[in-house]
Formats: structure tokens, C-alpha cells, sequence
């Protein structure tokens, strides 16, 4: 509990849990999980490294890959006694979560994938929505100057260039990341690739993107969708990779449409 700084609320016996994406914490799902907390046992954490977890627990051989989140997510649902979880994950936490569910095959009962991207770098017939150059430029600034980079990535990450509160809360979280963290798990993040693991996942899937997004454009929701047999693509009228932020109302109607359609919303 300590380690991951996690919080449990809600009225319901059937546990949902949220996990954020890079450069993030447990704080950006408040506009969210709250709305099925009549229903669920809702669980927000902070990954080791962000937000209010403990820093003392990182272990740079653990997170040099993203099998040491997964790892932490299946430690965490034992820790908790969860079973038949509903699992929301933002970004790189999608593939954090097919992870997870590898290990411990019907630990999640549902996924729901934010934005999600198994591999940010283009590569041949398939794009990710970066040259590998791009990553590599972007990784650099990242090293050199790890303000700069948080003030000038978040609002391209964000979108949403009328409402500069969300890029500043964005800008916020980046900077109060410490900064040798911040560089390993991007790098970790923006050089996977989990598109091998996607073909096996077997838990019912919903993917949410939007119509506009910087860093996962549609055609990698699509791509997702395709290679997760079964799985259900919704794309909000949207702009962003952050849409629990920026489009709350509607994330929260996408979500409850798909667990309305595809089983129990509680239990």
C-alpha cells in the first residue's frame, strides 16, 4: 500500500483498477474514477517512481524493462485479495496491463486501454507515429534538460491548445517526476514494443483514442484493435492522448456503454 501510495474508495465488491501512464500519477484519474464508485472497489496507485510512491523502491534493473510494472500490478492485486478486475490503463499502462494479464491468466476480467500504443516507432508497414530519429531527439532534450522538456512536450501530449491549464498540470507532474527516473521509464516507454503480446491476450478489451493524438494516433487504435481479437474500438470526438483529462464526460460514457454491453458493471 505504501509502496504505490494506494487508494481505495467506492461501495461496490467488484474492483476496477486505474493505472497512469508515463510521466503521470494516480492524481489524473480523479476526474474519472470517481463516477463508478457506486458501483465498483475503486484502486488508484502511483507506479514506483511517480507521483507520492516510494522513491527508495526503485530498482533500476527491476524497471528496465516493462515487466517489472506488470510484475507490480499482479503483486498489487495479490496484495489487495482482487479478482475479477476491471483494469483502466492510460498509455503505456495498456501494454503494462497485457503484461499483467500474461502472468496471471484471468486475473483481469475486462481491459479498457486509453490511448494505448504497443510500439511508438515506426517500422515498416506499421506506424507508431514516430521515426526512430524523432524518439531519439526527443529522448536527448529529455537528458539534457528535463524542465525543458516537460514544459515544451506537455501541451504536444495534451493538445488541446485553448485550455493551457491541462498542459500546465501536465508540465507539473513531468517536473515533480525525479529526473533520472523520468529517463529510464521513457526510455523503457517510447522504445518498446509490444506488439507480439497483444495477439495473446484473452481478456475482453475496449479501446478508447481519440480523434486527434500527438503521440498514438487512430490508426494505432485501429491497429490494436486488429490484433486483439474481439476487442471494441471507441474513438472520441476528442482531441489529446489524455482524453480522462480533457474529455472526462465523455470517457466516462464510453466506458460505462461498454461494460453496460459486455457484462456485469458490478458485482
Amino acid at each position: 500500500m505504501e509502496k504505490h501510495a494506494v487508494q481505495v474508495s467506492g461501495q461496490g465488491v467488484r474492483p476496477m483498477l486505474f493505472s497512469h501512464g508515463f510521466g503521470c500519477d494516480q492524481n489524473m484519474w480523479r476526474l474519472v474514477a470517481p463516477a463508478f464508485e457506486a458501483d465498483f472497489k475503486t484502486v488508484v496507485f502511483d507506479h514506483v517512481g511517480a507521483g507520492r510512491s516510494d522513491l527508495s523502491a526503485y530498482d533500476r534493473d527491476r524497471y528496465a524493462s516493462l515487466n517489472g510494472y506488470a510484475d507490480d500490478v499482479v503483486a498489487l492485486c495479490d496484495a489487495l485479495d482482487l479478482k475479477d478486475v476491471v483494469f483502466v490503463g492510460h498509455s503505456v499502462s495498456a501494454m503494462i496491463g497485457v503484461l499483467a494479464a500474461a502472468r496471471r491468466p484471468g486475473l483481469f476480467s475486462q481491459m479498457i486501454m486509453i490511448c494505448p500504443s504497443p510500439r511508438y516507432v515506426d517500422d515498416a508497414d506499421y506506424v507508431g507515429g514516430f521515426a526512430r530519429a524523432d524518439i531519439d531527439e526527443l529522448l536527448e532534450f529529455l537528458d539534457a534538460n528535463h524542465l525543458g522538456w516537460s514544459s515544451t512536450m506537455a501541451p504536444v501530449i495534451m493538445g488541446n491548445p485553448d485550455r493551457p491549464e491541462l498542459a500546465e498540470e501536465l508540465t507539473n507532474s513531468f517536473c515533480t517526476t525525479d529526473p533520472d527516473i523520468a529517463r529510464q521509464f521513457a526510455r523503457v516507454t517510447f522504445l518498446s514494443d509490444s506488439r507480439r503480446d497483444l495477439a495473446a491476450v484473452a481478456t475482453p478489451t475496449m479501446i478508447i483514442d481519440c480523434l486527434e493524438d500527438s503521440i498514438a494516433p487512430p490508426v494505432v487504435g485501429r491497429y490494436v484493435q486488429a490484433a486483439i481479437a474481439g476487442s471494441v474500438l471507441t474513438t472520441l470526438d476528442a482531441t489529446g492522448h489524455c482524453p480522462h483529462l480533457s474529455a472526462p464526460e465523455a470517457t466516462i460514457a464510453a466506458m460505462r456503454a461498454y461494460l453496460d454491453d459486455h457484462g456485469p458493471r458490478a458485482g
